[in-house]
């Protein structure tokens, strides 16, 4: 059975940056995907795109495939009053910002006096990654999965 849209597809990967580290493993906990309904990156779900059981393959997927390029303007210098009810503010702390956009993930990555610098961009934004696949197994959807829009068990979403 072949990779395409409605299909659970449970893959084995490696993910490593430009300098080769490793960023994140599924370590022998297949990760289990509903393919068509972007749970992938982009450039990732297109390579998986008509591979079947056993195939394996090492893809380096461009930042604009995967979590996109760096985004300066979201990058804000803001008060730190504006974090009510935190008492330690600290570099690296994440928070859900809302915004004219809707609600997106924010982290301090610079704090000076009262002022707070926040990147709302995606810690791997910017980023060309490599990924090693191994696929493990490709099953049909159920219709909870379609209608989800994700994998449900081993791998998958756990309700």
């Amino acid at each position: 059975m072949n990779i395409e849209k409605n299909k659970v597809a449970q893959i084995e990967y490696t993910l490593t940056d430009a300098k080769g580290e490793v960023m994140d493993a599924s370590d022998g906990n297949p990760l289990a995907y509903l393919h068509g309904h972007s749970n992938l990156i982009p450039g990732l779900e297109k390579e998986l795109e008509g591979k079947t059981t056993g195939d394996k393959f090492k893809i380096t997927v461009p930042a604009g495939e995967a979590y996109g390029e760096r985004v300066e303007a979201l990058i804000q210098t803001v008060p730190a009053d504006m974090f009510q009810g935190v008492d330690n503010l600290e570099v690296g702390m994440r928070f859900e910002a809302q915004s004219e956009q809707g609600m997106h993930s924010v982290e301090i990555t610079a704090m000076e006096g009262d002022q707070v610098t926040v990147d709302g961009n995606h810690p791997m934004a910017g980023l060309e990654l490599t990924f090693e696949v191994e696929v493990k197994d490709v099953r049909d959807a159920t219709e909870e999965e379609v209608e989800h829009g994700h994998a449900h068990g081993a791998g998958g979403h756990q309700h």
